[in-house]
């Protein structure tokens, strides 16, 4: 028997239902090749570039600029006048090779004396201009007759556009790498510090999000009345814009006119206003121990726990309340408290949960860089190495460093992500 149902399970799995399977597989492919080309192309696209010594200027191609202009005057039959082109490289690093002028004289405008580069067919000139070095300057200068039909319709040469195409070196799609920008990145003083930064900020920041997320959720995870008014103040630091949130946070802590300085002025918590997104470090002392404590930089920490608690409090809150209250009543019966019930009860049951926020808070928190932007610059102490990829490619204008940080910060994420996975206890939902 068992010899003869091994045949008839091939037999359902035959030669149709493989038919099938492939023809599925081949249907589905472009999708499949149109996802991958978003997610994969501007990965490759930035890896590319990040072996490349390019910047800002190399992102217009170097080109051969021509300015015409009309010497002399054309106001009767048979006066002599030049049409004068003034050409010039635009790069001043690369050199131009078969460069190319043309451009289309009026009609009833003769010349004289072309230039032996140059060629006239009809009204269409064509000249073969050679090579330009970096930066180099050049004329070309076509001697011109006025005839009657000129005179009769007379259009300046400037009228039509002189068009010149070139050939040069493109340091974007040439075949040359190197490793300069991850030397200048890593060889850099500021990158630990940055890294750390980035750490530090990133750490704190998804578990101030989390922390806050099941707090909020603890609260709410009852009936009493106002609750569902309750519910929609705490989405309000998330949905709102965050322009609009940075904004309010910078006029609050203002050290000149915000209401906090006022506050802690008035109870004599400080004697002067402080300043609470520009200040890299300020002096604390507890019990005797003094030590500098990162003021801007635990204030966008802050602010990064206070707008993204609401996602961790949503989740949290909806795991909570699918919990059996029968575990609670037989707690309440047992005597037990509400830390117990909640470390005891509630945590093992969130706990897959808060496993995917922590993993997701984090990676959203490690790529932040709106909120780090809108509310130090990157100044204080503040910069992470999403704020370090705008410094290096656009304040610097150094693309091929900021694309080389952009790949270190995947690649960070990457090891991350497969560590969190391995290291995740199974049946997490994971």
């Amino acid at each position: 028997m068992s010899k003869s149902a091994g045949p008839l399970v091939d037999k359902g799995v035959g030669p149709i239902a493989r038919r099938e399977s492939r023809l599925a597989y081949t249907m589905i492919l472009p999708t499949v090749a149109i996802v991958m080309a978003i997610v994969l192309l501007p990965l490759a696209a930035n890896i590319w570039i990040s072996f490349k010594p390019v910047g800002i200027a190399d992102l217009r191609p170097p080109a051969l600029l021509a300015n015409e202009r009309l010497r002399g005057d054309l106001e009767a039959a048979g006066d002599e006048a030049t049409i004068q082109y003034r050409l010039r490289n635009s790069s001043r690093d690369a050199a131009l090779s078969d460069t190319t002028l043309t451009d289309t004289l009026p009609e009833g405008l003769e010349p004289i004396d072309l230039d032996s580069r140059c060629t006239l067919e009809g009204g269409s000139l064509s000249c073969a201009l050679g090579a330009f070095d970096p930066g180099a300057r050049g004329e070309l200068e076509i001697r011109v007759r006025a005839a009657e039909a000129y005179l009769a319709n007379p259009i300046n040469p400037r009228d039509s556009d002189a068009l010149t195409t070139v050939r040069a070196p493109n340091v974007l799609t040439n075949l040359a790498f190197s490793l300069e920008n991850y030397r200048a990145v890593f060889d850099g003083e500021e990158f630990m510090q940055v890294l750390w930064v980035t750490i530090f900020y990133t750490l704190f920041g998804t578990l101030g999000a989390i922390v806050l997320g099941v707090i909020a959720a603890q609260l709410l995870n009852r009936d009493f009345r106002g609750r569902s008014i309750l519910r929609g103040l705490y989405l309000f630091p998330y949905v709102a814009p965050v322009i609009a949130m940075a904004f309010t946070w910078l006029v609050l802590f203002d050290p000149f006119s915000g209401t906090i300085n006022a506050m802690i002025q008035a109870m004599g918590v400080a004697g002067e206003p402080v300043n609470f997104f520009g200040a890299r470090m300020v002096p604390v002392s507890i019990f005797g121990l003094e030590f500098g404590f990162p003021l801007a930089l635990a204030m966008v920490i802050a602010f990064e726990a206070w707008r993204y608690f609401p996602l961790s409090f949503l989740f949290i809150l909806a795991r909570m309340q699918s919990i059996p209250t029968d575990m609670y009543e037989a707690a309440d019966m047992d005597g037990a408290t509400p830390f117990q019930k909640f470390f005891r009860l509630s945590m093992p049951q969130i706990v897959g949960i808060l496993a995917v926020l922590f993993l997701l808070r984090f990676i959203w928190t490690f790529n932040k860089f709106d909120d780090i932007f809108l509310l130090t610059g990157g100044a204080a102490g503040t910069r992470t190495l999403t704020v370090d990829v705008y410094y290096q490619g656009f304040a610097i204008g150094n693309l091929g460093a900021g694309a080389a940080v952009a790949v270190v910060i995947f690649v960070m994420l990457l090891i991350f992500a497969l560590l969190y996975f391995r290291a995740l206890p199974k049946g997490e939902g994971l």
